[in-house]
């Protein structure tokens, strides 16, 4: 299946990050300080100055070393209304408040540079010059933060399109593998439990991004408030499914059997959550394993599709479409693979459903889930 034409209007991108790290209000740590130094010192200190974590996740140093700004998304999709017949009509930020973990007394100011972060969004140069229009943002929050709720209540009022909040709790035990929480099972703290209610109350969507061995705190989350619509990013994010990263990560066929298995396991069980959305975004994330060259690790849609087909099926199969929606992850996905490449791997794995998961999947489930009907999509 190629043309969509007669399938949906238009493609919505639920997952794409902006930044500029001279402009970008990142909190100040040391990942957020070498992306304003790359551009000076050139590619060839990435190596030298960044972790071996920080090295395989964002694979090439250009990802997050050079702006990402509705201008370069709109190179990396000009593509898609060729090939499929239809454009990508809106997008949905989601928070880059990359940071590490930083001592309590350094976190609430930190937390509130995710405002700025906002306010930044709301000035990017979204539907012109072939950019697709800002749909709907996530928003960077800590539902531990004291003043979580007054910062919540700064996000909306700084903009009307904030839909939702994440906060990358991603913990690996690989010392390796890079780890965006603080500590381990935070989705499932009490602290965070509490907090928590801030979102609840304001009707907003809570983002998760951990990695797959992690899901069973979601399912915690889901259990605690089965009223809040919870997306969980990346299918899960199951590092070092398709090969070796960190030190031992995925290093063996049996390693990654069992990473996958107990993937699938974990999602069985989160499906059983109806307030629980699969984002089928992070398809071609370096963390899975797919190699370590800068560019071209996957070679092409159908060797992708071919990869990321069983976790397509299950999730699928125990979700429903009507929990699905795509993303592209870009710029992060984009050293293996161009956008048209995603859509058309995922087109691949879920055509045989039929148009109406087609439709839901790229776009009538972002939709509903976003609240995105005020864009007018």
């Amino acid at each position: 299946m190629t043309s969509l034409d007669d399938v949906l209007s238009g493609i919505v991108d639920a997952h794409v990050q902006h930044w500029n790290p001279r402009r970008t209000p990142w909190a100040a740590t040391h990942a957020s300080r070498l992306s304003g130094l790359i551009p000076r010192l050139g590619d060839r200190a990435f190596p030298l100055l960044a972790s071996r974590a920080d090295r395989e996740f964002v694979l090439n140093p250009r990802t997050v070393a050079r702006p990402y700004e509705p201008p370069q998304y709109a190179t990396d999709c000009a593509l898609v209304p060729t090939v499929f017949g239809v454009p990508i009509d809106g997008v949905v930020h989601v928070e880059s408040h990359w940071r590490r973990a930083l001592p309590a007394e350094e976190q609430t100011s930190a937390h509130r540079t995710a405002v700025e972060e906002t306010r930044y969004i709301q000035r990017l140069p979204f539907g012109r010059d072939g950019a697709p229009p800002l749909a709907g943002i996530v928003a960077h929050g800590d539902p531990r933060d004291p003043d979580f709720g007054a910062v919540l209540d700064e996000q909306l009022t700084v903009s009307s399109k904030v839909r939702g909040v994440r906060l990358v709790a991603t913990r690996h035990p690989d010392p390796k593998v890079r780890s965006g929480g603080d500590s381990d099972n935070i989705l499932s703290s009490t602290r965070f439990l509490d907090g928590f209610a801030e979102i609840a109350d304001r009707k907003l969507v809570f983002e998760a991004a951990v990695y797959s061995h992690q899901l069973y705190d979601v399912v915690v989350l889901a259990r605690e408030y089965p009223e809040t619509t919870i997306v969980l990013d990346h299918f899960g994010m199951p590092a070092g499914v398709f090969g070796p990263i960190g030190t031992r990560t995925g290093a063996t066929a049996a390693a990654r059997a069992d990473i996958y298995r107990l993937w699938r396991e974990r999602m069985t069980t989160l499906a059983s959550y109806r307030n629980v959305v699969v984002k089928l975004s992070g398809m071609a994330m370096p963390v899975l394993g797919y190699g370590h060259e800068r560019w071209g690790n996957i070679g092409g849609q159908s060797t992708l599709g071919e990869m990321i087909g069983p976790f397509v099926e299950h999730v699928v199969t125990h979700f429903g479409s009507d929990r699905i929606m795509f993303g592209s992850n870009y710029p992060i996905d984009r050293p293996n693979a161009a956008i048209d490449v995603l859509i058309g791997a995922l087109l691949d794995c879920v055509s045989r459903w039929g148009d109406e998961t087609v439709r839901r999947i790229f776009h009538d489930t972002a939709v509903r889930v976003y609240r995105l009907g005020d864009a007018g999509l």
